[in-house]
């Protein structure tokens, strides 16, 4: 080795030394080792003998230990493995290596450290400045009010003595990490925020826990930040940001890098309990830029083929039993769809070859979140993309190398060959088959390992730092040996370093947040052979949300389908599909719209309009559930009636058209009607043989043709056609042919057949009435819709509740309304009377005169008869009275003495009451006259009546 070659050697074993001294002197130890030997920082009561035969240890064993002071790990002699490969992200035989492999190294990063220290201070001034000034005009820009700056905890602005002590450890790991692995970029550690302070990466996730039903779930919250979120690109793309801002800040911006994507989507997934981990590494280009142009839209899904139109008219009849397996049906079946889904891929993957080769290629710089299962029901460790929220299997092709991965607890960097992406490559798959912690995760399983705490596949910034898994079994067994502990004391544990809470606030998402949803309230994703556009509620007057349009051409220039999907409507319309292909728009709605209306399609034609609707058969008033209506047939699909009527099919002739025939009279040679054919469900009340299946009006030929039901054991169903006799002709028995199955019954005699034939006139008649009636509703139908669309209204929750209450309010303002003039028509005594002659604004003298004689005469037949009911009631308690008297002198000698007791207790109530009665007559008879003058007054001073009595 040349003097030259050592004195740099020794210089950079200086400066490492150095670093790491200040290190172990605020942890409170002394430093041992250097660049060529293990770091390990003693205890400060460690002697200067200890410390010599620790030393010379090392210089006769060159074992090493972990990259982080106070952690021992003695490496195996794979570590000393000098044919292991060195391209790409090293393997863990690179971790630690002798002295030749270490002088290697040293000699790269000497030619680094050449420059003169005057130099390293200036450009590092310049830098801080420049740093400064950006990070400034930055904050400048950003509209925050005083109010919140004063709101702004101090935690932004500058670092607790815990978290000094974490970014010098963590400078440590870098220094160290850089010369063992000079191939491999630095890692992300302490970037900077949105203030100009280093923060450590784990302490800018903040657990964020929700009341939000949305983001209780992994994919509610990866969809909300997908949404919420605007992407900046990293620039460079193959460099790691130098900053990292919080994500309460990047919530107010709405911008973010993918780096700020993933911690707010960690965050929020610690909150709801997923083990949820950022990960940084290298991404393909198009999910680097969130270019999605070669991607299937989500919302695409693949239109199933309509039925044919004669399953639609035997849909009611039992289909004829297939002789075929279903288990061979349903294989055949996934074949097809996996048929279907390789060519569509195989389709995706030519038109990705005939993109220009991306050359930076596992160079992108990524971030991206982990989840691991084992809790919220989690089975497999899965990937989850911030910027798109969509989920990926941890050996996608999308994801080609991982640096490192970080929570809240701790940091980890990556020790396994991600040269074949993320998958492990056969040799370093066959070295750690024989790990014990590694068992269960290599089974059947070729990706990346995420056993964190092997330290031969993860190397963690903290040693023996606390998990969360680790917080809840201590809580666990505490529980448990409470009693135990109070007997036996518990031996003190060694305290570690433990990673210091976040720096951050609460991170808040707000109701408002979640309905803005998006950055400008709207956004705009292009998709294979589609666009997708989103919009927040309430921002276009008609309540669309969201727009999906379809292309037939890559280059997306011939539109093939439209679907518009919409939110609180007043016409409760939520999806509208214009299909330009088919030329066929249709509608769907929720429940609670007028005519009960769920769905409607329509598409002209070249006799008219074809139109489709569906409805919600219950509370419908005729029962239909389906109708289809063209220029030549009406079909009707019918559900829950009581006649059991499950189909009708209506046919016209060619030169009418149904939708004129609506005020023609009910009548079916009226309404241009050919033929209908009805179906009906089975009647168990009924034989089978009289129970009506299907029965057919043919109105040109006069003729009913009647089907009934299979009957027990029988292949052929009895079948009756009825000829419809002339007016003025009487019914015959040859008007009736009859096709009877059962031989041993007896044919129905005329009387039967007439009485089956007049049944049928009075239905064909009733259903006359119900295709027209069906005519008209489709006639309102369009009218209806048409008159919507001309004036929109949104109902939100908020107008939706003000509307209610407004409502409500009407309703009570009408009841006291009605209230208050009942109290004033009892009041008025010319009520009754008004409301003979229609309540008139105003009378005529005669009018005035007769309503006057006719209430003061109404007031004497009343006095009169309330005087005679009294009267009545006097005279019939006297003769009681009497009676009693008299039958008592005839019998007192034979009475006893209970019975004379009650004799006189009935005497003395008779008597009671015959005195209150005349009493009452007396103070009518008084009264009567008195309140007679008071009326006649009352009615002279009348608004209605006064003027014309004073004359």
């Amino acid at each position: 080795m040349s003097v030259g070659r050592l004195d740099n050697r020794v210089a950079v074993c200086r400066r490492v030394t150095s670093d790491c001294l200040s290190l172990a002197a605020a942890c409170g130890g002394t430093l041992v080792g250097g660049c060529c030997s293990p770091l390990t920082v003693l205890p400060a009561e460690t002697t200067a003998e200890s410390m010599q035969d620790i030393q010379h240890m090392e210089r006769i064993s060159p074992a090493s230990t972990s990259l982080v002071a106070g952690a021992a790990t003695p490496l195996g002699p794979a570590d000393f493995n000098l044919s292991a490969p060195r391209e790409g992200l090293a393997t863990p035989a690179d971790r630690f290596s002798p002295l030749v492999k270490m002088e290697i190294k040293v000699e790269r990063a000497s030619s680094e450290q050449m420059r003169s220290k005057e130099e390293e201070e200036e450009e590092e001034e310049e830098e801080d400045v420049t740093e400064q000034t950006e990070l400034e005009q930055f904050l400048n820009n950003i509209n925050i009010s005083e109010a919140q700056e004063l709101c702004i905890s101090e935690s932004y602005r500058m670092n607790s003595p815990h978290e000094t002590q974490l970014l010098a450890i963590a400078d440590s790991f870098q220094r160290q990490y850089s010369i063992l692995y000079p191939d491999r970029k630095p890692l992300l550690l302490s970037p900077l925020n949105e203030y100009g302070v280093r923060k450590f990466v784990s302490t800018s996730l903040r657990p964020t826990a929700t009341s939000h039903c949305d983001l209780l779930t992994w994919q509610g919250c990866a969809s909300f930040v997908a949404d919420f979120l605007s992407l900046e690109p990293l620039e460079p793309p193959g460099d790691l940001p130098t900053q990292l801002f919080s994500s309460t800040l990047v919530l107010q911006r709405q911008r973010a890098t993918c780096f700020e994507f993933a911690s707010l989507l960690c965050s929020l997934l610690l909150g709801v309990n997923y083990d949820a981990y950022c990960v940084s590494g290298y991404a393909v280009r198009e999910m680097c830029l969130l270019d999605q142009s070669l991607q299937q839209c989500p919302l695409l899904e693949v239109q199933s083929e309509t039925p044919d139109q004669e399953e639609l008219e035997n849909q009611s009849t039992k289909p004829l039993r297939e002789m075929k397996s279903r288990f061979l049906t349903q294989q055949e079946k996934k074949k097809q769809e996996a048929e279907a889904a390789l060519l569509l891929e195989q389709k995706l993957k030519e038109e990705r070859e005939q993109q220009p080769a991306d050359p930076l290629r596992g160079l992108r710089v990524h971030c991206w979140v982990l989840v691991l299962s084992g809790r919220r029901s989690v089975q497999e460790n899965f990937f989850i993309d911030p910027l798109t929220g969509n989920s990926y299997p941890t050996d996608s092709e999308h994801f080609l190398g991982i640096e490192s991965v970080w929570n809240n607890f701790n940091y980890y960097a990556n020790l396994q060959d991600c040269r074949n992406s993320c998958t492990v490559s056969p040799q370093h798959l066959h070295t750690h088959r024989g790990s014990k912690n590694s068992k269960k995760s290599l089974s059947g399983h070729t990706g990346l390992l995420f056993d964190l705490e092997d330290l031969k596949m993860w190397e963690p910034v903290l040693h023996g730092a606390i998990y969360k898994k680790h917080l809840v079994r201590d809580v666990l067994e505490r529980k448990g040996s409470k009693m135990l502990s109070k007997l036996i004391p518990e031996e003190e544990q060694p305290r570690v370093f433990e990673m210091p809470r976040s720096w951050l606030t609460y991170v808040t998402v707000s109701e408002k947040d979640l309905e803005a949803r998006w950055p400008g309230r709207k956004k705009v994703i292009g998709y294979r052979k589609a666009k997708l556009e989103r919009f927040a509620p309430c921002l276009n007057l008609d309540g669309l949300v969201t727009r999906l349009t379809t292309y037939r051409d890559l280059d997306c220039t011939e539109v093939a389908v439209v679907t518009e999907w919409y939110r609180y409507r007043s016409d409760k319309l939520e999806e509208r599909q214009i299909n330009k292909l088919h030329n066929f728009t249709a509608e769907r709605f929720s429940y609670g719209r007028d005519f009960h209306l769920l769905f409607h399609r329509w598409r002209s034609l070249s006799a008219g309009t074809e139109r489709e609707m569906e409805f919600s058969s219950g509370p419908h008033l005729h029962g239909v559930a389906r109708r289809l209506l063209s220029p030549d047939e009406m079909k009707e699909h019918f559900e829950g009636r009581s006649d059991f009527l499950q189909y009708r099919h209506v046919f016209f002739s060619q030169h009418c058209t149904p939708q004129n025939l609506v005020n023609m009279n009910p009548d079916l040679k009226s309404l241009h009607v050919l033929k209908v054919v009805e179906r009906f469900r089975r009647n168990n009340s009924k034989p089978a043989n009289e129970d009506v299946a299907e029965r057919v009006f043919l109105v040109p030929q006069r003729r009913f043709e009647v089907t009934y039901h299979l009957m027990d054991h029988r292949f052929i169903p009895s079948k009756r056609s009825f000829m419809k006799p002339q007016p003025g002709h009487q019914f015959t028995q040859d008007m009736v042919t009859t096709f009877q199955v059962d031989l041993s019954e007896k044919p129905l005699y005329t009387l039967a057949l007439y009485r089956i034939l007049k049944s049928l006139m009075k239905d064909e008649e009733e259903v006359a009435f119900q295709v027209q009636e069906s005519l008209k509703e489709v006639r309102d139908i369009v009218v209806c819709r048409q008159e919507e669309e001309q004036g929109i209204e949104l109902q939100t929750r908020v107008a939706a509740a003000a509307k209610v209450w407004r409502q409500r309010k009407n309703r009570e303002t009408m009841a006291k309304e009605e209230e208050k003039t009942l109290q004033q028509q009892e009041k008025d005594v010319l009520a009754p009377f008004m409301i003979r002659l229609g309540n008139p604004k105003t009378l005529s003298r005669e009018e005035a005169k007769q309503l006057y004689q006719s209430c003061l005469s109404a007031f004497r037949d009343k006095e009169a008869e309330h005087t005679g009911f009294l009267q009545q009631r006097y005279d019939k308690e006297t003769e009681e009275l009497q009676v009693k008297q008299k039958w008592y002198q005839q019998s007192h000698q034979q009475l006893s003495q209970q019975q004379v007791e009650d004799y006189q207790n009935y005497c003395a109530q008779k008597t009671l009451k015959i005195s209150a009665i005349q009493k009452r007559l007396d103070r009518q008879r008084e009264m009567s006259q008195s309140k007679y003058n008071a009326l006649d007054q009352k009615l002279r001073k009348h608004h209605q009546l006064a003027d014309h009595l004073s004359r």
